[in-house]
């Protein structure tokens, strides 16, 4: 394994680099209210099967810095596969990571192999959401609107919302789960913290699916919110190489859950498409 600290423009980006450097390189993005250790239970698992993973903290989250201004989270991709010498990757990434994934995609072709979108929205689409799901979007809005913020009580809600499923009981994740989401999760809401500006795709992505030029898989939860499933149906029907899975019993942080069936995924969905480099 190699850590390494990658400058951008404005910023520097913390890169774990595991596995075979001759392997067929996977590029790791994770969700909006974790970091790179959300995918310590996957990563083991893509290596053993002959795959070199890499994951980094994005801008502003666990170990990454970025100064108050505009950047592009796709072009720290790019640049992320510039430092590691690859030229093309398969992208996972989930939720935001799953988001950017398909816009770098739309954006950079070329670089990209496959998409596998864990629990992904898709910029500009905005779903239907159940009266369970509104309250808890509510209740959010509500804390991050609080001067000051309290990020414990907002890393509770994210954790009923997004880790157990909305109207799910906190006793259906383990404790570690759930427990690694909060210690990933309210460093995002400290007062002190930096996050820049992301640089938004124009035209938005759910405009411009009929781009994406790559196999791409999106995986949704039956547990997690309705615009999830909602964005898979409509990327597997827009995109011109897309299909959408369903996977009944687990909720938006679906590699946390359940990281040796998205193993399978993944090597199922891209062992087709090598070798990628």
């Amino acid at each position: 394994m190699s850590e390494r600290a990658i400058d951008v423009p404005g910023g520097r980006l913390h890169v774990v680099d595991e596995g075979d450097p001759a392997d067929p390189p996977i590029l790791l993005l994770h969700a909006g209210i974790a970091d790179l250790r959300a995918w310590d239970g996957l990563v083991p698992r893509l290596i053993s099967r002959g795959f070199r993973a890499i994951r980094h903290d994005a801008r502003s989250f666990g170990r990454s810095t970025t100064d108050d201004i505009d950047f592009s989270d796709r072009a720290d991709v790019v640049a992320i596969l510039d430092a590691c010498e690859i030229s093309r990757a398969v992208l996972v990434g989930n939720s935001r990571g799953g988001r950017i994934a398909l816009e770098t995609a739309i954006e950079h072709p070329d670089r990209i192999a496959a998409v596998v979108a864990l629990a992904s929205g898709i910029g500009g689409f905005d779903g239907d959401v159940t009266p369970v799901e509104k309250a808890l979007i509510d209740e959010m809005d509500a804390l991050e609107s609080a001067v000051p913020m309290d990020p414990a009580a907002i890393a509770d809600v994210d954790i009923r919302l997004w880790v157990d499923g909305p109207g799910q009981p906190p006793t259906r994740v383990s404790p570690a789960i759930r427990e690694a989401v909060r210690g990933m999760d309210e460093p995002n809401y400290r007062a002190d913290r930096v996050e820049g500006r992301p640089i938004a795709l124009e035209p938005r992505a759910v405009d411009r699916l009929a781009e994406l030029r790559c196999p791409t898989l999106a995986v949704a939860g039956g547990l997690d919110v309705s615009e999830i499933s909602q964005a898979a149906d409509l990327l597997a029907d827009r995109a011109p190489d897309a299909r959408a899975v369903a996977i009944p019993d687990v909720a938006h942080m679906i590699a946390m859950e359940a990281p040796e069936l998205v193993a399978d995924l993944v090597v199922d969905f891209v062992e087709p498409l090598m070798p990628w480099r």
